[in-house]
């Protein structure tokens, strides 16, 4: 793999060959982007989950989707 390196004797960069070194830091930063990455969106989708799961307890007890909606700001997917 390659890379344009700047410098000050290459103002203008120069195509170099990445050290084993720097391929093992760019696999490592790509893994560790990626697990954030999941981490991120399962996060979100706990979120989701919670928030619908919360908006049927309240149904349950009796409360009608516009009490529920004002009360926490809640909207079902098919009402958005």
């Amino acid at each position: 793999m390659q890379q344009i390196k700047y410098n000050k004797e290459y103002p203008n960069g120069v195509l170099v060959d990445l050290t084993a070194e720097e391929l093992a830091n760019n696999e490592t930063a790509k893994k560790e982007a990626e697990q954030r990455n999941l981490a991120e969106q399962q996060a979100k989708a706990q979120k989701e989950a919670d928030a619908l799961a919360g908006n049927n307890k309240l149904l349950e007890l009796g409360l009608t989707q516009a009490q529920v909606t004002a009360m926490t700001g809640y909207r079902p997917p098919a009402e958005v």
